[in-house]
């Protein structure tokens, strides 16, 4: 089986589907994340010396081991020349 087929299988299961449904602000912040830096032709290395954040601390929040603050987040849109946007929105 393919992860997607085994995933789809999962979401089935509703205590399963709630606790990952649960997890999708982090994993939408993290892609987020990921891809503004690519779409800058950035490294984490190269971001990390624009912001003065460690590059294993951006390796720690790409790879969802670490749990930033807004001031981190504010610090990461700077050094990739973007404005962070938060919202609430209905569920």
């Amino acid at each position: 089986m393919t992860l997607k087929e085994v995933l789809t299988e999962e979401l089935r299961d509703s205590e399963f589907k709630k606790e990952y449904d649960a997890l999708e602000p982090e994993y939408t912040l993290i892609q987020s994340l990921i891809d503004a830096r690519i779409q800058s032709n950035l490294t984490q290395k190269m971001l990390s010396a624009q912001t003065g954040i460690a590059q294993g601390d951006i390796s720690k929040i790409e790879n969802g081991s670490a749990n930033p603050t807004l001031n981190i987040l504010k610090r990461l849109a700077d050094g990739l020349n973007m404005k962070l946007k938060l919202e609430f929105v209905p569920k």
